[in-house]
C-alpha cells in the first residue's frame, strides 16, 4: 500500500549558470509529496489500526526535516559567493545553504535524503519513504524515487 502527503511552502532560489530568466532571483510556491509505502496496520485497538502511518505524522516529520526550514527562505547554492555575500548583508536573513544548485531536481534529492531515515517502522508493516516528487510550479515537478 502506498500514501501520500502534500505539503506546500514558498521560497527563493536562483540558478546561477541559467541561459534563461531563472538566472536571476525569484521565487517559487513549491508544493512537495511524501510518499510511503508499508502495510496497513492491523493492530486492534490502537490510533493506526488501518493506516500506513497517521498522516499528521507524514506531516510532522516533512516540517521538521524540510518545510520549516525552507519556507519563506532563499535556498542558495554553496558556490553561488555573489549571492551569498548579498544575503549576507542582511541581518537575520533566512538562507538556507546547500551543497547543489538549487533546480528543481536537486531539491527533491536533498528532501528525500533528509526525509529517508525520519519514517521509521515502529509497527512491523515495512514503513519507507518511496519518492518525493517536489513542484516547482504547477506544471513542471521532479520525482526521486528509492
Amino acid at each position: 500500500m502506498q500514501i501520500t502527503r502534500r505539503l506546500e511552502f514558498d521560497a527563493g532560489h536562483r540558478i546561477p549558470n541559467h541561459n534563461s530568466q531563472c538566472k536571476h532571483l525569484h521565487g517559487h510556491r513549491y508544493v512537495i509529496e511524501i510518499t510511503l509505502s508499508g502495510e496497513v496496520i492491523t493492530t486492534e485497538g490502537i490510533s493506526e489500526q488501518g493506516m500506513v502511518m497517521d498522516f499528521s505524522d507524514v506531516k510532522r516529520i516533512a516540517k521538521e526535516r524540510v518545510v520549516d526550514a525552507w519556507d519563506h527562505a532563499f535556498l542558495v547554492y554553496r558556490n553561488d559567493k555573489t549571492v551569498l555575500d548579498f544575503l549576507n548583508t542582511m541581518p537575520n536573513h533566512k538562507t538556507v545553504v546547500i551543497d547543489v544548485i538549487p533546480t528543481v531536481e536537486n531539491l527533491a534529492m536533498v528532501a528525500f535524503n533528509l526525509l529517508v531515515d525520519a519514517y521509521q517502522d515502529s509497527f512491523g508493516n515495512h514503513l519507507r519513504l518511496e519518492r518525493i516528487r517536489l513542484y516547482e510550479t504547477p506544471n513542471n515537478w521532479a520525482d526521486h524515487v528509492r
